[in-house]
């Protein structure tokens, strides 16, 4: 059911062998590359043949208007509303927190350097439905871009066969502020975002996750627009030792296996003695799962359990997984914190599932996968801003860095570059030169008066 290593304390994990590529097939690339190209040239025209073709949805209109919004704040199950209200408050309550802001430092020159902040102006985020719907995911991208100070917000996400939008997901767009949503889904609403058609004009970054179709057209676009984070199969990691309960970490590793036959289950273990416990847990929780068919695909396909003799190893081997999900079932979790480098989230302790963190806790759920949490965070306002460079120099400022700059410009050969700031000092002294000629004149006519009353 369940692959099971045994390493050494001199033994590092093979990485290839777990099969965690999130490189796109050439063969899906050159038809998303069709889907985007075609997109460009037609429309809304090609928007509409390939939501017929691939949503068997005929829209005649892919804005949702107010009527439609506010049909679905009435249709929104009440228990659901208010818990997306409850998730949306700690969402924004978080990340309020975490709004970059403007830098610049002074010097006693007169200089100035620093960041100005601003936000991107546009937005475009693809929420993926159709058959599932997250309106978590809504407020998870939305919430963070809306605090960040993002003008326009735009979210596209498939429709279901009868043109319409699941209301819950329509009810997290108007709590997170999204100003424009349009029932387009797959790598079409990727590209239309990128390009714009008639309905639907172009967006300055695009971010959000979906299927291996919107992740090539995301990477196909990406320089035209930006983009977020890579986002490949879910996966969590379980590091623990022998004090964990079996049963919270079978359940955990069920919960992300669940996601899709291609999520990543992973329990890196100091010390054998709960492994077996573990195994005989998935096979019993399993058995009752709702959905036992996708959660043994991926047990089956892509689940791993770790053996590590020392917690050296145990933490090289999660840092080098480099997990999305990371939970810290272990004595003293909050210890180990401090030797992990490399994960998306860490979920510290027994009472902090990843379910929590994919609703409710606060800090975004898009988070880098396949490996890239050894160089990607988490989706924040920091990635809703960009920032200028601000250069503000004094005479004196120029002065102390002349030698500095000029010597480097004329080394790499750019005369130019140091005859900009040549000039600047030129011109100065010129104009000093000048000053004193001034008053050397004024100097003299005033001896000339002296003498002329002497004389009188």
């Amino acid at each position: 059911m369940i692959q099971i290593i045994r390493l050494e304390d001199d033994e590092e994990l093979d990485l290839e062998s777990m099969e965690r590529s999130g490189i796109v097939a050439d063969d899906i690339m050159d038809s998303v590359r069709e889907i985007v190209a075609d997109v460009r040239e037609r429309g809304d025209e090609a928007l509409t043949e390939y939501t017929a073709r691939f949503d068997q949805a005929a829209v005649a209109d892919f804005k949702v208007g107010d009527d439609v919004l506010a049909a679905a704040l009435e249709q929104i199950d009440e228990d659901v509303a208010d818990a997306l209200d409850a998730a949306c408050e700690a969402i924004a309550a978080f990340h309020e927190g975490d709004v970059p802001q403007s830098t610049f430092k002074m010097s006693e020159d007169g200089s100035m350097v620093g960041y100005k902040v601003s936000p991107i102006e546009s937005v475009g985020l693809y929420i993926p439905g159709g058959r599932a719907s997250y309106p978590s995911t809504v407020l998870m991208n939305a919430v963070p871009a809306k605090i960040a100070g993002v003008d326009r917000i735009v979210m596209v996400t498939p429709p279901n066969p009868d043109g319409s939008i699941d209301p819950a997901l329509l009810y997290a767009a108007y709590l997170a502020g999204v100003d424009e949503v349009y029932c387009v889904g797959g790598a079409q609403a990727i590209a239309a975002l990128a390009y714009g058609t008639k309905t639907i004009a172009p967006v300055d970054k695009i971010v959000g996750p979906g299927n291996v179709f919107v992740a090539a057209a995301k990477e196909l676009v990406s320089g035209v627009v930006g983009t977020d984070l890579q986002a490949g199969p879910s996966e969590v990691l379980i590091l623990a030792d022998d004090t964990a309960e079996p049963a919270l970490i079978a359940a955990d590793m069920l919960a992300q296996a669940e996601h899709d036959p291609r999520a990543c289950c992973y329990l890196v273990c100091v010390g054998g003695e709960i492994i077996e416990d573990v195994v005989d847990e998935l096979e019993k929780q399993v058995a009752d799962a709702p959905r036992r068919d996708i959660i043994e695909s991926a047990l089956d396909e892509n689940g791993l359990i770790v053996e590590c003799s020392s917690f050296d190893n145990a933490l090289r081997t999660v840092n080098a997984i480099a997990p999305e999900h990371l939970e810290i079932l272990a004595e003293s979790p909050m210890e180990l914190v401090g030797y992990i480098r490399n994960a998306g989230a860490i979920f510290v302790g027994p009472w902090s599932p990843v379910a929590v963190g994919d609703y409710v806790a606060g800090p975004s759920h898009t988070l880098p996968t396949s490996g890239t949490a050894r160089f990607s965070s988490p989706l924040s306002t920091w990635d809703f801003v960009k920032r200028s460079s601000v250069i503000s120099y004094s005479y004196a400022a120029l002065l102390r860095d002349f030698d500095t700059a000029t010597t480097i410009a004329e080394s790499e050969g750019f005369a130019a570059h140091a005859q900009s700031i040549r000039a600047r000092v030129e011109l100065v002294e010129e104009e000093l030169a000048m000053l004193a000629d001034l008053e050397d004149d004024e100097d003299e006519d005033e001896d000339i008066d002296i003498e002329d009353g002497a004389d009188e």
